[in-house]
């Protein structure tokens, strides 16, 4: 949507895996012609962007590759970089195409076409993450693809990449939907329900994304989850501890520390604008 309305393309095509959903990707308006057949899709384009659940990427490329334009550049949207830079930048290369890893930050809850819109990456940080293997012009224009769609561009290493958002975006996944589990979940006093207000509603936003991306992310992110999770639950029980022993300074801390450290980060502006 966004590259049409910019008009960053002369064509842009999309692949699908339903042929009802041809119809509503081009009456949204987010391409200009939709098909099932992958090799259609793809061939004679400058540009792929994968946007598939990040298992699903390799089987992908493999199926599309004898057929990709030469020095047709390759780039995806995965929550995860370490897995999908291994899988696919050799396999591309050795296709006569250039890979380079990306990850917008952004998105929400809903998926599907008809939840697109073309402002989603509008103030946006855009993660890149090249290697020694990337070809700079490749990069450069992947890089200047997300800036012509708005986003801010920040360059890291996919293992760097991976640690960072495994605290900042994939734990927060996790406790989200642990939290609805635990509470409106089996056997629970039928009022519990009608007490999740607003706080509830926006702690547990994300849970409502799709399963399978996020069973995908985490387990192949799930080292440096693994860790940060392990690293959470310490916290937790020190909370446990301090409430146990009634320790209010310890409480009183414990508020007064996150309510300045997310006060100043959004005073800040590193994030998007709240949807």
């Amino acid at each position: 949507m966004a590259l049409r309305e910019r008009r960053l393309a002369s064509e842009v095509i999309g692949y699908v895996r339903r042929e009802a959903s041809v119809e509503e990707c081009e009456r949204c308006g987010a391409v200009d012609r939709a098909t099932v057949d992958l090799s259609a899709a793809v061939k004679g384009a400058d540009l792929i962007v994968l946007c598939t659940p990040i298992a699903q990427m390799r089987g992908l490329v493999r199926e599309f590759a004898a057929g990709l334009k030469r020095g047709a550049i390759l780039t995806d949207v995965g929550s995860v970089k370490t897995s999908v830079v291994r899988d696919l930048e050799q396999m591309v290369q050795r296709a006569g195409g250039h890979f380079v890893g990306s990850h917008p930050m952004a998105g929400a809850e809903k998926t599907g076409v008809s939840a697109g819109r073309p402002d989603l990456f509008e103030k946006a940080v855009c993660v890149v993450t090249p290697t020694r293997r990337t070809e700079p012009k490749a990069l450069e224009k992947i890089e200047e693809l997300w800036r012509s769609l708005g986003a801010r561009v920040l360059r890291l290493a996919p293992v760097q990449h991976d640690r960072l958002v495994s605290r900042s975006s994939h734990l927060p996944h996790l406790l989200a939907a642990e939290l609805v589990n635990f509470v409106i979940t089996g056997k629970i006093d039928q009022n519990q329900s009608a007490l999740c207000a607003n706080g509830f509603r926006d702690t547990t936003r994300i849970a409502s994304g799709s399963p399978e991306m996020w069973r995908d992310i985490a387990m192949a992110n799930r080292r440096n989850l693994q860790r940060e999770l392990s690293r959470f639950v310490k916290g937790l029980q020190l909370l446990v501890d301090q409430l146990k022993s009634e320790d209010e300074a310890a409480i009183h801390q414990f508020f007064l520390k996150a309510k300045s450290a997310r006060d100043a980060w959004v005073a800040g502006g590193v994030s998007p604008s709240p949807e």
